[in-house]
């Protein structure tokens, strides 16, 4: 079996839509090899969300083989795929979603507890990874004393705390001004490569995603290179 972050055969998905059934992805592939970081592209309505959340097990396909760091998940119960998710998945999206009744430290600890670290050990790796992405002086700060290029570096420290294989990112400076977003983006490809982190990233942001390894384009269900 390959040593990729992650591998996708033949990914294929419809749903339901009024008159017919929308097929929305039409057998799939793509393998992203562990520390590269490839670039998603394609029209809005194309299914890379819906591609991102079955490659994350946060979806099902209707058929394809996902392969995580080496594991297939076809067969996989409820819980088996919660615990992969957890131990080998971190995701980016375009909102921040932080919890704002915690601290930045707090927010990023969070999942390392649910996956059994102790509360020192998991706001010690939160403090370390905050500080790596220029915000050891904003540790206790909630997310609204943070800026919106903040709460992201936030958010991609909290998809990092588990030390994931491989990282999704849906659009994820989709949200922030350009200047912000490059310097985002900055630090999320500099973390991802110093980790040697495997990593899919849905943009429109053609300067970005020529900051990346490789593009690809999802077109008409399918991956194609883009």
């Amino acid at each position: 079996m390959s040593d990729a972050a992650l591998r996708l055969v033949d990914l294929r998905k419809g749903f339901d839509a009024g008159q017919g059934r929308l097929e929305v992805l039409r057998g799939a592939t793509v393998e992203v090899a562990r520390g590269e970081v490839i670039a998603l592209l394609g029209p809005s309505g194309a299914g890379k969300s819906t591609l991102l959340h079955i490659a994350g097990l946060l979806e099902t396909a209707d058929s394809g083989e996902i392969v995580l760091a080496g594991k297939s998940c076809a067969t996989l119960s409820d819980g088996e795929r919660t615990a992969i998710r957890r131990d080998t998945v971190g995701f980016v999206y375009q909102f921040h979603n932080l919890l704002p009744e915690f601290s930045a430290t707090d927010n990023v600890a969070l999942p390392q507890m649910v996956a059994g670290k102790s509360q020192a050990d998991a706001r010690a790796r939160a403090r370390e990874l905050l500080s790596r992405l220029g915000l050891g002086q904003r540790l206790e700060h909630y997310p609204a004393q943070l800026s919106g290029g903040e709460q992201q570096r936030v958010a991609i420290c909290r998809a990092m705390a588990n030390k994931p294989k491989i990282l999704f990112a849906d659009e994820p400076t989709g949200n922030l001004d350009e200047a912000t977003a490059d310097a985002v983006f900055a630090e999320l490809l500099r973390v991802a490569r110093e980790d040697g982190v495997g990593a899919l990233i849905a943009t429109h942001n053609g300067a970005l995603a020529d900051r990346m390894d490789r593009r690809i384009l999802l077109h008409n269900g399918m991956i194609e290179a883009g």
